[in-house]
C-alpha cells in the first residue's frame, strides 16, 4: 500500500560524479536541500523504495512479471552473459542487453537444457534477456553476486565458492564450452555482435507474499522495477519523453540506468522543465539525495553543492 499523500516527484539518477563539472546539475542543487543519502548501487536503490522483498529475490520477482507462473517454486536468474578472457582470467562485459532475438535465444538455450535438467532443474526463456531456473523446492543456494557487482571484474572473484558452490562452477563450465561452440555465436561474432559465452546466475529466491512502498507509481523499462511496481500493486509506465513530462508527486522515474550522453542531451532539459512546476528529489545511484523546489532558484547566493 501506498500513502494517501505523495512524497515529492523522484528522479533516479546515475552516480553524482560521473556528472561533468560545469553541467547544470551542481548549479541546481547548490541551491536545493541535502537529504540524507540513501542506499547505493541498483538493488541498494530498489531495496530503498520496497519494502517485504527479503533478499530481493529477483529471479521469482522478473519470472512472475514475464510469465506469471513463478509462484509454487524457487528461482534463479541465469540471464545470457558475455565474458571476456584476458592475461589474470576472465571479465563480465555484460549481462543481458545483448541485443539478442528470441529465436537466438531459443537456440543458444536449446543445447543447455539437458545440462541443467540433468540437475533437477528447468531452464526458461522467459524474454531474450532474461532467462530463468525453475528450482527443486526448498534449495539452498550458495551466494551468487549480482551483476553490478561483477559487472568489469574478475570472474573467478564472483563464482559460488565453498563446497556448496563447486556444483555451480561445474554446470557453468559445461555451459560455457556448448555456448562456445554454439554456430549462433559465430553468426554473431561475423556481424560484429558479442557472442553469448557464460550465463550469469543470481537473484535467486522464492516470490514474496507481499511487496510494500511509499511510491504512487514508477516510469521506467527495468524488469525488476516493474516487477516490484506490479508486485505492490502500485502502476508502473514505460519511460518516454511524454510520460516523463507528465510526471506526478509521489512517482519514481527511473533514469540510473541510461548512459550519461542521454542524461545530458535528452532528459536534463526535461528535468529543469519539471523543476520549474514542483519540487522533485533527486536520487543518485551513488546514494546522495536532494529536495529541491520551484523557489529555490532564487537562492543566488548558494554557488556549489553540499
Amino acid at each position: 500500500m501506498h500513502e494517501s499523500t505523495p512524497a515529492p516527484l523522484e528522479i533516479w539518477l546515475p552516480a553524482l560524479s560521473r556528472f561533468p563539472p560545469g553541467h547544470p546539475c551542481h548549479a541546481l542543487l547548490a541551491r536545493a536541500d541535502r537529504r540524507s543519502d540513501g542506499a547505493r548501487g541498483y538493488l541498494g536503490g530498489l531495496a530503498d523504495h520496497f519494502h517485504g522483498v527479503g533478499g530481493l529475490s529477483a529471479a521469482a520477482l522478473t519470472r512472475e512479471l514475464l510469465a506469471g507462473d513463478a509462484a509454487q517454486a524457487c528461482w534463479l536468474c541465469a540471464d545470457p552473459a558475455w565474458v571476456q578472457p584476458d592475461l589474470n582470467g576472465a571479465r563480465l562485459l555484460a549481462c543481458g542487453q545483448l541485443a539478442l532475438t528470441m529465436d537466438e535465444a531459443l537456440a543458444l538455450a536449446q543445447p543447455l537444457k539437458p545440462v541443467f535438467g540433468d540437475a533437477g532443474m528447468t531452464l526458461e526463456v522467459s524474454s531474450p534477456d532474461r532467462w530463468h531456473l525453475r528450482l527443486p523446492s526448498p534449495s539452498p543456494l550458495p551466494d551468487f553476486s549480482a551483476p553490478e557487482q561483477a559487472l568489469g571484474e574478475d570472474l573467478f572473484e564472483h563464482l559460488p565458492q565453498g563446497p556448496d558452490g563447486r556444483r555451480w562452477r561445474v554446470l557453468l563450465n559445461e555451459v560455457q564450452v556448448l555456448l562456445h561452440q554454439h554456430p549462433v555465436n559465430a553468426e554473431r561474432r561475423a556481424r560484429g555482435l558479442p557472442p553469448v559465452n557464460s550465463l550469469w546466475l543470481w537473484g535467486g529466491g522464492t516470490l514474496p507474499q507481499q511487496v510494500t512502498t511509499k511510491l504512487a507509481g514508477v516510469l521506467g523499462d527495468d524488469p525488476l522495477l516493474l516487477a516490484l511496481a506490479h508486485r505492490a500493486g502500485i502502476p508502473a509506465q514505460s519511460r518516454n519523453e511524454t510520460a516523463v513530462r507528465a510526471a506526478r508527486a509521489g512517482w519514481l522515474v527511473d533514469l540510473q540506468d541510461q548512459p550519461m550522453d542521454a542524461i545530458l542531451v535528452t532528459w536534463w532539459p526535461m528535468l529543469q522543465e519539471l523543476f520549474r512546476r514542483q519540487a522533485l528529489v533527486f536520487t543518485f545511484a551513488s546514494g546522495e539525495r536532494w529536495l529541491s523546489r520551484p523557489w529555490h532558484r532564487l537562492r543566488f547566493w548558494r554557488r556549489t553543492a553540499e
